[in-house]
């Protein structure tokens, strides 16, 4: 999960939000992705995506059993029909995502037994953890919004009310 943080990392850096995903099989680490949907103008750039893709292409095939993949935030309906075709052994994620979570925080794709392949899902990895980066990132984007708004207003930003 740690080298999944470093990934989303990289998505807060280029600005995206910061989601990291790393696909692993045993104890080789197979494909990384970090969320890049606004950069590559892809509504299905998603960490999630990202890696399974790589690992597609390192492995030579779209299918990819015995791997585990670790993703900082619960995958997405999109990402957990891509993740079942895939035929992921198990996904490790670390915050829970209230609004589009299809690991059983909005849906349960995952718990469907007339699916043909079972992914077994845990949830709450470093947890706090990722949330606290989720939230740290919005909490700036927020702020950033607003003193933009505040400076085409002609009004003082915090740093002047000093």
């Amino acid at each position: 999960m740690k080298l999944a943080q470093a990934a989303a990392e990289e998505a807060r850096a280029a600005g995206e939000v910061p989601v990291g995903a790393v696909l692993v099989r045993g104890d080789e680490v197979i494909a990384k992705g970090f969320n890049h949907p606004i950069g590559a103008h892809d509504p299905s750039a998603h960490a999630e995506m990202v890696a399974l893709r790589a690992a597609a292409q390192a492995l030579e095939n779209y299918r990819l059993p015995g791997c585990e993949l670790y993703v900082t935030l619960e995958p997405c309906l999109m990402c957990a029909g891509a993740i079942m075709h895939a035929r992921i052994a198990r996904v490790v994620f670390g915050a829970r995502d209230p609004k589009t979570g299809a690991c059983g925080s909005v849906v349960d794709a995952f718990a469907n037994p007339q699916l043909n392949h079972h992914t077994t899902v845990v949830g709450g990895a470093l947890e706090s953890e990722c949330a606290a980066a989720l939230k740290s990132f919005f909490a700036d984007r927020r702020r950033a919004v607003r003193e933009a708004r505040d400076a085409a207003r002609g009004e003082p930003g915090p740093a002047e009310l000093l």
